[in-house]
């Protein structure tokens, strides 16, 4: 079975042949490798990993292991020394991690997060509101979570729950999403007016690429906890997804916060250019000019100037 192309007799977004092609798989013998740190990858019965990152993808080739390493250990050292530069001024910074499910948002925040002093930068990944949340102002619940001087906040998703999943999943009414996407570039602007420095990546992931990672998921038991009831839910809804994304950009990707759309197939590529992007932005001391070196456009790229996933 060749699963860089569409199934074999599947529809490619029923929720039910997904979970019959991945029994399909472990029945043929497809395998998970990927030893301690490195990424996971599918394999076939012959020993060979199925290649769906290469679907709609500007390189030929995965970015070298040892490269990576490399180069993500002195992005990480620039991190630090954001991170103190920012202890030192009382600056605050919130980074926004949003993307298509099994996209590559976690494995970059663990980046992000893996040598920064916890003290002053933590994750906030909420879980769905509670009824005392549900009756309050929808941007509440986050704002309690927001950075206090000299602190890093990354949200593992965010407020644009409510033009993502929400939306396509019917958990809000047609009157809160259009309140959201009025409020939002308001709420925003305030937040960057106040001096706060709001980061918003969109990690962008295809089709083919998205389904070999839930199969990733579901036949290796240390990953399966990653694929919830809702990702599958998901699958047969990508054309909704990717038009409440692109009214997402249309509506929220303003000059005072853009949105920043990252490819991240290759997930190393990723994580780094997502770095690259975030460091990039500020004159920190002793910033590195030539370790943070140029973001990829090729990867990298305004959100709203984007199209497809």
């Amino acid at each position: 079975m060749d699963t860089t192309r569409d199934l074999d007799g599947y529809h490619p977004d029923s929720e039910d042949s997904l979970r019959e092609y991945i029994d399909r798989l472990v029945a043929e013998g497809y395998s998970v490798s990927g030893g301690e740190g490195a990424d996971p990858v599918l394999i076939d019965p012959g020993g060979k990993a199925v290649e769906t990152w290469r679907e709609d993808y500007p390189y030929d080739e995965l970015m070298d292991r040892d490269e990576y390493e490399d180069a993500k250990y002195h992005l990480q050292v620039e991190l630090l020394k954001l991170q103190y530069w920012a202890e030192e001024t009382g600056e605050r910074h919130i980074i926004v991690f949003e993307g298509r499910d099994a996209a590559g948002k976690g494995g970059t925040i663990k980046r992000f997060m893996e040598h920064l002093n916890p003290r002053a930068a933590r994750v906030v990944a909420l879980t769905k509101p509670t009824t005392t949340e549900q009756g309050q102002w929808y941007f509440q619940r986050y704002i309690r979570h927001f950075p206090t001087a000299g602190e890093i906040v990354l949200f593992d998703r965010s407020w644009y729950n409510r033009a993502g999943v929400e939306r396509v999943m019917g958990f809000c009414s047609d009157d809160e999403y259009a309140a959201f996407m009025r409020q939002a570039p308001e709420f925003e602007r305030l937040i960057v007016g106040d001096g706060t420095h709001l980061t918003k990546f969109w990690f962008s992931v295809t089709r083919r690429e998205q389904r070999t990672r839930f199969a990733i998921r579901q036949i290796d038991p240390v990953r399966r906890w990653k694929l919830s009831p809702m990702d599958l839910e998901s699958l047969d809804r990508w054309e909704q997804y990717s038009a409440a994304k692109e009214a997402m950009f249309a509506g929220t990707d303003t000059d005072a916060s853009p949105w920043i759309s990252v490819r991240s197939n290759d997930k190393k590529r990723a994580r780094l250019n997502a770095m690259r992007y975030f460091l990039s932005q500020f004159s920190y001391e002793g910033k590195d000019e030539d370790v943070i070196g140029e973001v990829d456009p090729l990867i990298v790229q305004r959100g709203r100037l984007t199209v497809g996933d």
